[in-house]
């Protein structure tokens, strides 16, 4: 039996790919081993999204040649860049791009030489990465919004809504295997159902995963801001199984540079929508994703997103430098910002955001969540998720004591008895 390991490198919605990969492999009779010197091959799975990404999966690639076993690299990376780093790699044994997943079977046979693998990739068939109570639901693939900075649609290509009858298949099969937390994932997920011109849409396929009764929790993350509707905020207050949680990327908040971007929505716009959702739903957390240094970003357009930030004040808000890429339409866009101009002002928003952060999350002192058990820590300690924060290590964690053992997974409530800048800490009620 041979024996593979997989490196999976970049999003989630990379690590549901590198999940059917190991399926497929499992079905083919491969043992699956978490230690590079034991396998007889080893696969990365590669982020090409920005600078920092690429350079990672560069270094994981090279590092994982150290051990001499045939090497696979996959992926996001390799759809852009399969002839450059062909000549650049010659340590690998077999690149298999994106669009060469319906193949992917049929090229590791051939590296192998044999005809271990008869299936491809199936949703089904999963080999589940995450700890065995929360999963990942890839609703779609490939995006249509063509931001200028953004290399997605030309790695992914046009936007994909999965059948919600295949969906709803996957799910349950997720379900039986005792995930509590559904976690819906895309690169446009408030899009879904709008290629399929029958009506069917996001709010079609939660009423359908809600029928599933095992999953506890349904959370959705990356939510396109101009795709939130009444009739999903309406929905997700009346459905508690929904989490309140709106993972919504804004990116800027200076109507000049938003359109420089290509977002649909302005200033204006954005303002009323996060208005809307604490209408509908006073609880909700709010996660955002900013670009600071977009070619052409002033200073006064920088001060006008520090001041909406301060008046959204959102729960959690990851930053990033703007990423000169290849191929995207601000590649060649006039007025580039300084790297040292783009850090000083992501220093300055992240200093504001601690601020926000430590204040929002005081306020949840004496607070009772519902949520789960995510990891064991130390002694009478225990990592647990609620409605606050997303299973991605992006957000802060809580940690929690308890007098009793308790199981990972476990249901529990838990009382918020201090706060941090990032982090909540709380007392399980027995």
């Amino acid at each position: 039996m041979k024996k593979i390991g997989i490196v999976s490198l970049g999003c989630a919605k990379n690590l549901v790919d590198s999940e059917m990969i190991l399926g497929m492999l499992k079905d083919g009779g491969y043992e699956i081993v978490n230690n590079p010197s034991e396998a007889d091959a080893i696969i990365v799975n590669t982020c090409g999204f920005i600078l920092d990404a690429k350079q990672e999966s560069i270094d994981t690639i090279l590092e994982m040649a150290k051990y001499h076993k045939k090497l696979i690299v996959v992926g996001c990376l390799i759809e852009r860049y399969e002839k450059e780093l062909r000549k650049e790699l010659p340590e690998v044994d077999l690149f298999i791009s994106i669009h060469d997943y319906p193949y992917i079977a049929e090229k590791i046979n051939s590296l192998f030489n044999d005809m271990s693998l008869k299936n491809g990739l199936c949703p089904t068939s999963r080999v589940l990465s995450t700890p065995k109570f929360t999963a990942y639901l890839k609703i779609s693939e490939g995006c249509n919004n063509c931001c200028t900075y953004c290399a997605i649609p030309l790695i992914r290509g046009k936007f994909r809504s999965r059948p919600i009858k295949e969906l709803i298949e996957e799910a349950r099969m997720l379900a039986n295997r005792g995930v509590k937390e559904l976690v819906v994932i895309s690169q446009d997920t408030t899009r879904y159902g709008e290629d399929f011109q029958d009506g069917t849409n996001i709010v079609t396929l939660l009423n359908a995963l809600l029928k599933i009764k095992e999953f506890a929790y349904i959370r959705m993350l990356y939510l396109y801001p101009s795709e939130v509707t009444d009739e999903l905020l309406i929905l997700m207050h009346k459905e508690k199984r929904l989490t309140p949680y709106f993972d919504m990327p804004i990116q800027h908040a200076s109507s000049k540079i938003l359109k420089a971007m290509n977002r649909r929505g302005d200033k204006e716009f954005l303002f009323d929508l996060f208005k809307r959702t604490r209408k509908f739903i006073p609880n909700a957390i709010l996660r955002t994703t900013i670009i600071v240094g977009f070619p052409g970003e002033t200073e006064e357009d920088f001060e006008e997103l520090l001041e909406f930030i301060k008046k959204i004040r959102f729960d959690h808000l990851g930053a990033f430098t703007y990423s000169q890429e290849e191929d995207t339409l601000s590649y060649n866009m006039e007025n580039q910002i300084d790297e040292e101009v783009k850090k000083e002002r992501l220093n300055r928003l992240m200093k504001l955001q601690r601020k926000i952060s430590y204040d929002l999350n005081k306020q949840h002192i004496g607070e009772i969540m519902e949520g789960l058990i995510v990891a064991k820590k130390g002694k009478g300690e225990y990592e647990f998720r609620s409605g606050w924060n997303a299973p991605d290590d992006i957000d802060g964690k809580i940690i929690v004591s308890s007098d009793k053992n308790l199981e990972l997974g476990e249901e529990v409530k838990v009382k918020i008895v201090s706060a941090f800048a990032y982090d909540l800490y709380g007392e399980v009620l027995n």
